[in-house]
């Protein structure tokens, strides 16, 4: 277990964290963005982005080998009245504004998107119901750009559902004009052969808001790389995650926080539970501060409860400073099983063990369900989660 580290404002300590970090996070980030797929290697599993991914699970999307069938995916998107939805080529300026790919599988996503859909919500325009994008699979090899752009003062919710069987590779960019609030939902609920490799690319406009919500339950590989960059000052960035791994299912979650602009905010928060055997979860942790981002206030927690033999836990946390004028800055990350006293409190007043431990991880979870904010998505979720414990506790 891992104990959370907590950096005060302007201390000594500050600086000699980021010494001794040599720096790590900008180690993950040595390959530089590009659109072209050939500026990255193929990767073999010994590169440190890449070392605890299943390369021979991903179906060709990290080689080059995966073609698109034509049949991959279906999206339908479903937007209140005034919301602009468009299908745009990578001529679009908005393609890739918010961050450039980071990896070969992006690049080729990038490369191989035949059309971008991008929804757009005029500024100061507060929405009252989601945009609601469904992803289906149908079986086959896609390849995807989604954009999503907020004007200045604009407010929204967008809940990203994936479903079905499919091959697909992706990528997600998030625009946030100055003063927006956006939240994101997205929902990983593939069938048990699916394969998803998206990178996703929050901009955050000055004093804007932005909130993601990732919640991975199916997929044979599952594998997201959130990331945030900060436009302007003041802007604020939460990140939730919550997910659940069965047996065989790999979950990789890496995220990236970019602190360029001062006086911005980041608060990272992702659960997991994992049960059965080769189960196996991956979560990375970067936060990176700049030496220009003084007033940042950051922290990111990762919490995993194992609950039977036979799964594994990767979890990293990573904070490099680049100055030690900040607000403050810290990370944490812990895996262990059922808390024991918790189960013997509910056991003495009478609660059988099996509800006891129904109880336990749904606590857990309860703090995540809260964050999504959309009652059908979160009754969903809360069924999901029922129905995979029916199957263990």
């Amino acid at each position: 277990m891992a104990e959370a580290q907590n950096i005060p404002a302007g201390s000594t300590t500050a600086g000699a964290v980021a010494v001794a970090a040599e720096s790590t996070v900008a180690t993950r980030m040595s390959a530089p963005p590009s659109y072209d797929v050939q500026d990255f290697p193929v990767p073999h599993g010994r590169e440190e982005e890449w070392r605890f991914t299943p390369l021979e699970r991903l179906r060709g999307l990290h080689d080059g080998t995966a073609t698109a069938t034509g049949t991959g995916v279906k999206v339908d998107v479903e937007a209140p009245e005034g919301v602009t939805v468009e299908a745009v080529g990578r001529d679009d300026a908005r393609i890739g504004k918010a961050g450039k790919p980071v990896d070969r599988v992006a690049a080729q996503a990038y490369s191989a998107f035949e059309k971008a859909s991008v929804v757009s919500v005029p500024k100061e325009t507060q929405l009252s119901e989601p945009i609601r994008i469904r992803v289906h699979g149908e079986g086959g090899v896609a390849y995807g750009h989604q954009v999503i752009e907020l004007g200045a003062f604009a407010e929204a919710v967008v809940v990203i559902d994936h479903t079905g069987d499919a091959v697909l590779a992706a990528n997600v960019d998030y625009l946030l004009g100055d003063g927006a609030k956006l939240t994101v939902v997205s929902v990983q609920d593939w069938d048990d052969k699916a394969v998803h490799v998206a990178q996703h690319n929050a901009l955050v406009g000055r004093d804007a808001s932005f909130k993601s919500v990732v919640v991975t339950f199916g997929g044979d590989v599952v594998r997201l790389n959130p990331r945030v960059n900060y436009a302007g000052t003041g802007g604020e960035a939460e990140l939730f995650g919550l997910y659940f791994t069965d047996a065989g299912q790999h979950q990789e979650h890496r995220l990236l926080v970019d602190h360029a602009a001062p006086h911005c905010k980041s608060n990272v928060v992702y659960k997991g539970a994992l049960q059965g055997d080769d189960a196996h979860a991956v979560w990375i942790g970067d936060v990176l501060i700049e030496a220009a981002a003084e007033g940042t206030d950051t922290y990111e927690m990762n919490r995993n409860l194992v609950l039977t033999d036979g799964a594994r836990v990767d979890s990293v946390p990573n904070l490099e400073i680049e100055t030690g004028e900040i607000v403050g800055a810290g990370h944490a990350s812990a895996t262990g099983r059922f808390d024991d006293e918790q189960l013997f409190y509910l056991m003495s007043r009478g609660v059988p063990a099996t509800e006891a431990r129904r109880l336990v991880v749904r606590g857990f979870f309860a703090e995540l369900v809260q964050q999504i904010g959309v009652a059908d998505i979160e009754e969903r979720l809360l069924e999901k989660i029922e129905a995979e414990l029916a199957a263990t506790v």
